[in-house]
């Protein structure tokens, strides 16, 4: 058996984000539009050392069981019956932090894939989608990977017709937005605009981009936030660039917009990146799972 195990974690985007409630348990009913990206994170897996460990190119990344990485890990090798095996994750860190990209959730779920592929598909697809949801609100999007409307907490998954061709612009501002911060000023916010869910879902059935780009919108962008104005300049700088939309992803504060045109894309964020630390282009990509 092999003992070294890659993998890429790959990063989502939230094409439409709505709240619909907070719940008893303190989490929040959500329906959202999901779309996994070519940008990701590098990940290397090597049974050595002692107990479950992880490094990265980013030295404020934690090593411990606040990665969610090292919780994945733990938690698939417990349910193998291989709990005392040690195991070392080490991270290439590309999709930013605090960005609303998910890139811990989709480093968690790439070690879900990496491992149940080096035990042989021991746990097996709905038992994988099951650990990734304990672990993890975003976790089982970015296990399965896609199109996706997910509901619940996010765990919920319904497939969706591919997005048509398009290429994404990712730009995120120096700042990082604090997803606990956010969803309590969201609880005092009045929302004044919901996503038009039904008519998103009715474009991507048809194939129609830019219906979808003009319906895109995430509730998080209502909240009283006074960096959230830079969200709103970005998106204006990524619409005169020739984006047939664009929106915040998850809480923030990464900002993408879709364009149709590739040449009109790349320009769009060459002139971004001059500015702004964090511009890259990116694809759609299909399941992973």
């Amino acid at each position: 058996m092999m003992e070294q195990i890659e993998e890429k974690a790959y990063g989502k985007l939230n094409l439409s984000l709505d709240v619909t409630e907070k719940r008893p348990d303190g989490y929040h009913e959500m329906v959202m539009l999901m779309q996994t990206v070519s940008l990701c994170d590098e990940l290397t897996l090597r049974f050595e050392g002692a107990g479950v460990t992880a490094r990265s190119n980013l030295r404020y990344v934690p090593n411990d069981e606040r990665n969610l990485a090292v919780r994945a890990a733990r938690r698939y090798l417990d349910a193998v019956g291989e709990s005392e095996r040690a195991l070392r994750i080490d991270l290439k860190k590309r999709i930013p932090v605090g960005a609303g990209m998910g890139g811990g959730s989709a480093d968690a779920a790439a070690v879900l894939r990496a491992l149940d592929r080096y035990y042989g598909g021991r746990l097996g697809r709905e038992r994988l989608i099951e650990l990734a949801a304990e672990i993890g609100s975003d976790v089982a999007f970015c296990l399965v990977g896609g199109t996706m409307l997910a509901t619940g907490r996010g765990e919920m998954l319904k497939p969706l017709s591919p997005l048509p061709a398009c290429r994404f612009v990712i730009v995120k501002p120096s700042f990082a937005v604090s997803t606990p911060e956010l969803f309590r000023k969201l609880d005092s916010t009045p929302l004044r605009i919901h996503p038009d869910t039904a008519g998103l879902l009715k474009a991507l059935d048809e194939g129609r981009l830019p219906e979808l780009c003009r319906r895109m919108y995430n509730v998080f962008e209502d909240v009283d936030d006074r960096r959230l104005s830079t969200v709103r300049e970005i998106k204006g700088k990524l619409l005169d660039g020739g984006a047939l939309g664009a929106v915040m992803t998850g809480t923030g504060s990464a900002v993408f917009g879709i364009f149709d045109d590739n040449a009109a894309a790349e320009a769009c964020c060459a002139d971004l990146g001059r500015d702004i630390p964090f511009a890259v282009t990116a694809e759609a990509v299909g399941q992973l799972l």
